[in-house]
């Protein structure tokens, strides 16, 4: 039952892609990043009629546009983030890659708040790999240990562990990349009735000076809906567990008999196969039919006339995605003039190359724009080992980008993003990713279509890593006037990059990291 489900699920997304216009045609393999053959954009399409197309490809949620605030900076999303802990009453529930091990100020917020509110329910989603990278020393699993140990019936954490690192591979990779096999990447952090959609993970850089996007939806049937994400894949995690003592409370991860699926160290496969029924149901299109960008049924909503759709997209490889197939029909409206796409690590899966380069190129010619991060603000920069050859291989990947954009006559520019040099005083890192795509619906006053969420676009992260995000859709002015402030406040630290600067000698990466690159992909790793 569970094989003939996935059998559906990627006959289903495969249909969904080719759906993207009468005249274009791509197939989509979700169990790999193979590349795609896409035919020019076909004529007709408007924002509504993209919305009719999505809506076989995701489930949608018709919400208020007031309902959407957009955070500016690290600093903001950290302050909100505190407010709204501390007012919480029924739930708080925190999907992220880590949360750093001396965010003792964050812990502290939560536990006042479980203090303050008796009824309080906290759940805790983390990477396995990530959280205990530093264990035996303090650590993230250390640090959520002593949350845990004051409030056992109020508290739980999960660690999600990837079924891609195993056995020999697993001893044998170093604990700095092994990361490049798989992760819990989602950014869920829900108070409530409220929910933030990012792709900012929990820490002091995040906090301060590493710039990422950040949205509040203030509304409870979207809290709702990535809450039963967040605990459908607590439930395939592993369970933090305390043992008090005088000192400090030590722990250890188990697996819970009651988790819906086999230990994912121990039988990967029939893992795969459990998880990806589970969360079948989160990637499944609404059923009922809907007239596009219908009003918000939502009960906190205003009278606004303007209409907002909200699209819920999940990753979980190697079957499930919906963000993919999503992302090329965003991207194969001729209707589409302009877009920005920014992504901290720009390697975007062939799929999502191919598409800006046949939107961007003749006839069509929207004006592109790619948003990066600087070598200078690549949080890998002066790494030490393997990790650190990362910033020059990305500006290898923009290099081969911006070639293959010039053979395609693609309307296109690459811009790397830098506020001073990241480990000198007043240096900042670039982690945003996400979209911002202008229709002749917004007039020139915003974007229309805007992508927020944890992916980073790539062969891994559709390949390997767990995912969530969300595509909205507005003509509502006000909405599309603050994407135009947050894409253009991104902008503002940028500037242009071409061909000629990534082939000189200061920025060509030498084929020591060339080869690197080679190795990850072979033993089954991606960046």
């Amino acid at each position: 039952m569970i094989a003939h489900r996935i059998r559906c699920c990627t006959t289903r997304l495969r249909f969904a892609v080719r759906k993207l216009a009468p005249s274009q045609r791509c197939r989509l393999n979700s169990t790999s990043a193979s590349p795609v053959t896409i035919h020019g954009p076909s004529s007709g399409p408007t924002l509504e009629a993209i919305a009719s197309q999505i809506d076989l490809i995701a489930p949608r949620i018709d919400i208020s546009a007031e309902q959407i605030e957009i955070l500016d900076g690290p600093k903001e999303f950290y302050d909100t983030l505190k407010q709204k802990i501390r007012k919480a009453r029924k739930r708080i529930y925190l999907s992220t890659l880590y949360i750093g091990k001396t965010e003792h100020e964050l812990i502290s917020t939560v536990h006042e708040a479980l203090a303050q509110a008796q009824d309080l329910q906290v759940s805790i989603l983390t990477d396995a790999l990530r959280g205990t990278r530093e264990d035996p020393d303090p650590s993230c699993a250390s640090l959520l240990a002593s949350l845990l140990a004051s409030f056992p019936e109020r508290v739980e954490i999960r660690m999600y562990h990837t079924p891609n690192l195993t056995g020999l591979r697993k001893r044998s990779i170093p604990k700095r990349i092994n990361e490049g096999w798989g992760l819990q990447h989602m950014k869920l952090y829900g108070i409530d009735d409220e929910v933030i959609l990012s792709g900012a993970n929990l820490s002091s850089d995040y906090f301060t000076n590493r710039q990422d996007r950040y949205h509040v939806f203030s509304s409870k049937r979207v809290s709702d809906y990535f809450s039963r994400i967040h605990h459908a894949v607590c439930s395939i995690s592993f369970l933090l567990q305390v043992s008090p003592s005088l000192s400090s409370p030590s722990h250890n991860l188990i697996w819970p008999s009651s988790n819906p699926a086999p230990n994912p160290l121990q039988d990967p496969k029939s893992y795969i196969e459990a998880a990806t029924s589970l969360l079948l149901p989160f990637s499944s299109p609404t059923a009922s039919p809907r007239s596009p960008l219908q009003p918000s049924t939502d009960s906190v909503s205003s009278q606004a006339t303007k209409t907002t759709t909200l699209y819920p997209l999940l990753c979980h490889p190697p079957v499930l995605n919906t963000e993919l197939p999503t992302l090329a029909t965003l991207f194969s409206s001729p209707s589409l003039t302009s877009y920005t796409f920014t992504a901290g690590y720009f390697n975007p899966h062939p799929l999502i190359t191919r598409s800006l380069l046949t939107l961007s190129s003749p006839p069509h010619s929207a004006h592109g724009t790619i948003l990066t991060a600087s070598p200078h603000a690549n949080g890998f920069f002066n790494s030490k080992g393997v990790s650190g050859m990362l910033p020059a291989a990305y500006t290898h990947l923009s290099l081969r980008f911006l070639q293959a954009a010039r053979r395609a006559r693609a309307n296109i520019r690459l811009r790397e993003w830098q506020r001073a040099t990241t480990g000198e005083d007043g240096g900042w890192t670039y982690h945003a990713k996400g979209v911002w795509a202008h229709f002749p619906e917004g007039k020139g006053l915003g974007p229309s279509a805007a992508v927020i969420g944890s992916s980073n676009y790539t062969s891994r992260s559709y390949g390997l890593d767990l995912e969530v995000g969300a595509l909205v859709l507005t003509d509502d002015v006000g909405l599309m006037r603050k994407w135009r402030r947050e894409e253009e406040g991104l902008r503002a630290w940028t500037r242009e990059v071409q061909e000629k600067e990534l082939e000189g000698k200061e920025r060509k990466a030498g084929w020591r990291v060339r080869v690197a690159m080679w190795i990850v992909k072979i033993v089954g790793g991606a960046l």
